[in-house]
């Protein structure tokens, strides 16, 4: 049914959306960062005064002098006792020097009150207080008790030399010495190098104060029920955690709906708040995304850059107002968080007085081909895993609105605008993200299962750091050909056969036994299209019905492979929608967006959908041979065998 339009507000939404307003100009993204650097004043912020508890990780903001001298007296530098070298002059084995002891014991803060006349001697522990008269220390392992009438004495059996066991005044640090310079990085050595010169505090450049907005109607705190078309605020916690990880101070302001005039009221709270302001969201065409119109009226120079040739991050949109820096990132968490890593970050290192990032490079090859757009530089994020011949890099090909990609990702590499993608096969070099590259102890490609996680689960408990990629069964066996992982998780049907798995062995594999699990139709409970019926049976009457609606699966799945041979070259409604998880599955039909689609068991349990069994299959691995003596490999495959993992199995709803 067609709804007549009468609503003038949302005549002026529908017209809006469909005008969307342009980029103001799209700029490379380096003279997108030269036009914003040009306009900041990025000198680091007035020195603040800290106690050294609140030191660690600071910016010393002026150079530091000792106050005092450390060590502040001269002490002893062994256990022993304080002599007049002169005295223990000939002493030796057999022929040892008796002195007389004096009637103290100069423990750690004792304040001598004898002074040491000719022939005597003081016992004195590591780091007390030389006496008067005292110019060196013998040590205790050099001397003898004498119990005497006239009082206990010391026999010395070696000579020492004047100055002996003692650290004198200011022979570590002295007073007026020059201890810090200004730029140094406050780490735990320089407190405790602070606290002997005799500081309790230390001039630093202030934290630049970053204000944290974010903007969209269908924003929502995490952690609260979602409505429908409602999405967890993801980017304000990313970006506060990143603002602190780079000497930044958060202010987070919270979220605010697409809405002019609040968003304006809240960037001027920000602007009087805040050295930088980040907002998050409201840079793209479309109607909602009115961040940039609000910028353009708030004051000189306004917006510098709305639109950069990268992907992704094209909608970002940098702005100042006097010398505040302000930036809106796209919406997108990946975009979001790309953009703030390459444009933020450094105007918060340059503020807080921070040397600039380090970037670390790999050389890798890259194991699929990357398909990319022409007219902007992109950057992929890939995961790495050790091959025959050096690093593989696997594209994580989540798209820019992934939560996951930054955290799984071990660094980037670049496609030049000018590129329409990068072949398989191909050498990149990786920018590694995070510092040094730490690569997994194994690393597992192939199709996903939540009982995958139950073993990993267990070797994380051991130590072993394992890296899984979902890239279906076929892509997995393919990985595990060219000897890029360790195990290949699949789920392959042979149609000729019947038989799982094993007739896709090829030379040079291995295959190990999984578990099964039980693959059937998903669909809402109560739906009366499904209810009663066996699985095939509801495949072929959904696929003849174009008002029922198919989500797929992704090409290379076992999952599909399922399928296609059920559809007998039949292509429902919906057929071309091809996510690449059960989960992605069972949400689209669970919210509506689709009415039926294959997953296994536990999913469909775990979104409460109804479900009719097609297949029980099996959960194999594809291992290579030259890959099975390896201890992570042994560790998984010994866990794989455990008698408490497979009752973890049995409890998520998987078969032995």
């Amino acid at each position: 049914m067609t709804e007549t339009l009468t609503d003038d507000p949302l005549l002026d939404r529908i017209r809006r959306a469909a005008r969307q307003e342009q980029f103001l100009a799209i700029l490379s993204a380096e003279e997108a960062m030269a036009r914003f650097r040009a306009a900041l004043d990025l000198r680091p912020l007035p020195a603040e005064r800290v106690t050294l508890a609140a030191a660690l990780g600071r910016v010393v903001a002026e150079p530091v002098a000792a106050a005092a001298d450390a060590p502040p007296f001269d002490r002893a530098s062994v256990d022993g006792f304080a002599v007049r070298a002169a005295d223990t002059e000939g002493a030796r084995d057999g022929a040892p020097r008796r002195l007389r002891l004096n009637a103290e014991v100069l423990a750690c803060g004792v304040a001598p009150g004898i002074a040491l006349a000719p022939g005597t001697a003081t016992a004195i522990a590591t780091g007390g207080m030389i006496p008067r008269g005292a110019d060196a220390v013998a040590m205790i392992e050099w001397t003898a008790l004498d119990d005497a009438p006239d009082g206990p004495a010391m026999l010395l059996n070696r000579a020492v030399a004047a100055g002996q066991f003692i650290g004198f005044a200011g022979s570590d640090i002295a007073r007026g010495e020059a201890l810090l310079r200004a730029g140094a990085i406050v780490t735990s050595r320089e407190i405790g190098m602070l606290a002997a010169a005799g500081h309790d505090s230390v001039p630093v450049v202030r934290r630049p104060r970053v204000a944290v907005l974010s903007t969209g109607d269908e924003l929502h705190p995490p952690g609260r029920a979602l409505p429908p078309g409602g999405i967890p605020d993801s980017n304000a916690a990313i970006l506060c955690a990143a603002v602190a990880e780079h000497g930044g101070e958060p202010v987070p302001l919270g979220i605010f709906p697409d809405d002019e005039a609040v968003l304006a009221a809240a960037l001027r709270d920000a602007l009087a708040r805040a050295d930088l302001v980040v907002m998050s969201g409201g840079t793209s065409k479309g109607a909602g995304d009115v961040s940039h119109r609000i910028l353009a009226g708030m004051g000189e120079p306004g917006v510098l850059v709305h639109g950069v040739a990268l992907k992704p991050g094209k909608p970002l949109c940098l702005a100042a107002v006097g010398t505040t820096p302000v930036v809106v990132l796209p919406g997108f968490p990946t975009s979001a968080v790309f953009t703030f890593q390459e444009f933020v970050v450094p105007v918060i290192r340059a503020l807080a007085g921070l040397p600039p990032r380090e970037e670390t490079e790999v050389a890798a090859t890259l194991a699929v081909r990357m398909p990319s757009e022409l007219g902007r530089t992109e950057y992929v994020m890939v995961s790495l895993a050790e091959a025959e011949g050096g690093l593989r890099a696997f594209p994580l090909g989540k798209g820019s609105g992934s939560v996951t990609a930054f955290s799984q990702a071990d660094g980037v590499f670049a496609i030049p605008a000018l590129d329409a993608g990068a072949e398989a096969g191909a050498p990149v070099r990786v920018r590694l993200i995070g510092g040094a590259l730490r690569p997994p102890d194994l690393v597992i490609i192939g199709s996903h299962c939540t009982g995958l996680d139950a073993v990993l689960d267990v070797l994380a408990a051991q130590g072993i750091a394992a890296r899984s990629l979902a890239v279906g069964s076929l892509g997995g066996l393919a990985a595990a050909k060219r000897g890029e992982c360790d195990l290949a998780p699949a789920h392959l049907l042979d149609p000729k056969s019947g038989a799982y798995n094993a007739p896709f062995l090829a030379p040079g594999l291995r295959l190990v036994p999984g578990w099964r699990r039980l693959q059937g139709v998903v669909f809402r409970p109560g739906d009366a299209r499904f209810e009663g019926l066996d699985g095939p049976e509801a495949v072929r009457r959904a696929a003849a019905d174009p008002a029922l609606l198919l989500v797929n699966r992704n090409a290379g799945s076992g999952t599909r492979m399922l399928l296609d041979g059920l559809l007998g070259g039949a292509r429902p409604a919906g057929y071309a929608n091809q996510p690449k998880s059960h989960n992605a599955v069972a949400a689209a039909v669970a919210q509506g967006r689709a009415d039926w689609g294959v997953a296994i068991a536990p999913v469909a349990g775990a979104y409460g959908l109804g479900f009719l069994p097609l297949a029980d299959e099996h959960y194999d691995f594809f291992l290579p041979e030259a890959r099975a003596g390896r201890p992570p490999v042994a560790a998984f495959l010994a866990a794989l065998e455990s008698p408490a993992l497979r009752r973890r199995l049995t409890e998520l709803g998987f078969g032995a």
